[in-house]
């Protein structure tokens, strides 16, 4: 049998203000500890979205969309109800894809084409995760507040994603 991530740990392990580079090498090494053993990949995903949200502050979204038939497709998340099919090329999400590029939006009313999945999102921070050549699917994060991402939110963030890209199989997941 796998080992079993201990869902009951805490989350007080850190003040609300510590340094953003300790909380994104929490984030990595829990969410290492859930993929540790576990092959399902939808499960993997949910419990990523869990601990991002859990754990970044300020987001009102947090999850993937995966790359099926050659669009994104809604994928595990936390939050309110979100766009379920968005095109490469298209918003937020569809740019971080087309460009093969982590998007840092500080303000999504003044992104050209941003898709308004909920309203009250104003800051978007999208990582591509690739295997090989391909996009698989983006990390998406969504903040009410306006400005809310930063250079050491990227760079935590992109870290995770490279470690999903790693220990995930995608195939599981993003098969149309």
């Amino acid at each position: 049998m796998p080992p079993m991530h201990d869902p009951s740990a805490s989350y007080d392990v850190l003040p609300a203000d510590a340094p953003k580079p300790e909380r994104y090498a929490l984030l990595r090494d829990r969410v290492r500890g859930l993929l540790a053993g576990e092959g399902d990949a939808t499960a993997n995903l949910a419990n990523a979205a869990a601990e991002v949200f859990a754990l970044v502050p300020d987001l009102n979204w947090a999850g993937f969309y995966l790359m099926k038939g050659g669009e994104l497709v809604v994928g595990p998340f936390q939050g309110r109800p979100a766009c379920v099919r968005i095109a490469v090329g298209r918003g937020v999400c569809g740019t971080a894809v087309a460009e093969r590029a982590t998007q840092l939006v500080d303000d999504v009313q003044a992104f050209p084409g941003h898709i308004a999945c909920d309203p009250r999102s104003r800051a978007e921070l999208v990582v591509p995760i690739a295997q090989g050549d391909a996009v698989v699917a983006v990390l998406d994060l969504d903040s009410e507040r306006p400005r809310r991402f930063d250079a050491d939110d990227r760079a935590g963030l992109e870290g995770l994603a490279a470690d999903l890209a790693a220990a995930i199989d995608w195939g599981q997941v993003t098969r149309p």
